[in-house]
């Protein structure tokens, strides 16, 4: 396992939180985010991957289950905490350790090897982020994904439609952007839309899972291996429950 500090921040104020964050979503969720961060996660055990990049992956589940499913990729994994990182690198058997880069670093300036990964995780990471973070993150991370790349993507989010379901989100994303200001100094307030961003930048959504009445979402995109545009979003639309 290998470790670096490019672009590394000062103190995160995600460390305080890297200790009791997975008790926290156990009280809070129980494990319905745990059931969203992994639901589409096997997909990219279905081929061989060269490279994966985990962003904001906290404590390292994700680390751990990605080491399970791929035993001959490449991983990278960036989190803004050293905390969390240190957790992280504790999870990894000593055999897998070769094959993964800890890097502690922002994610919104991190520099992104172009053409490198064929698979990207963003397990409620996105929401930490202003819409205008996270358009000029998606649009510094494009350019490193391979053609045919896949992008994990999980979050919270807010009914389209109005009733007790969409008050009932509002309710939960004003208490926990309230509490991780709080503790983190947060510079977000409200959800930055990141799924329309990221198709936006020309990667099509393939699957869509919801759970918590709408509140949490997992969705994969893909990027086409014969990428031409911005515009292409051609393809069906899997639509389950979590």
């Amino acid at each position: 396992m290998s470790a670096s500090a490019q672009n590394t921040p000062g103190k995160s104020g995600f460390d305080r939180l890297a200790s009791p964050y997975r008790l926290l979503e156990y009280a809070a969720f129980g494990r319905a985010l745990e059931r969203a961060r992994f639901c589409h996660f096997d997909l990219l055990g279905q081929r061989r991957r060269r490279r994966l990049l985990l962003l904001g992956d906290g404590d390292g589940r994700g680390l751990a289950r990605a080491c399970e499913l791929l035993p001959e990729t490449r991983i990278d994994s960036v989190d803004i905490s050293a905390g969390m990182l240190a957790r992280a690198g504790r999870r990894l058997p000593e055999a897998q350790r070769g094959r993964v880069s800890l890097h502690h670093a922002d994610a919104l300036a991190f520099s992104y090897p172009p053409q490198e990964y064929d698979a990207v995780a963003t397990l409620f990471f996105l929401d930490c982020f202003t819409l205008a973070e996270v358009a000029a993150f998606v649009a510094r991370l494009r350019p490193a994904l391979r053609p045919g790349a896949l992008w994990l993507h999980a979050d919270f989010a807010l009914p389209a439609r109005r009733g007790w379901r969409r008050v009932r989100a509002q309710a939960w994303l004003a208490v926990m952007y309230a509490f991780f200001r709080w503790q983190t100094g947060l510079s977000a307030r409200r959800l930055p839309g990141s799924e329309g961003i990221i198709e936006a930048a020309g990667l099509k959504t393939t699957r869509v899972a919801e759970s918590q009445h709408g509140l949490l979402r997992s969705v994969v995109f893909e990027l086409p291996a014969s990428f031409a545009g911005r515009n292409n979003r051609s393809g069906k639309t899997s639509r389950s429950a979590i």
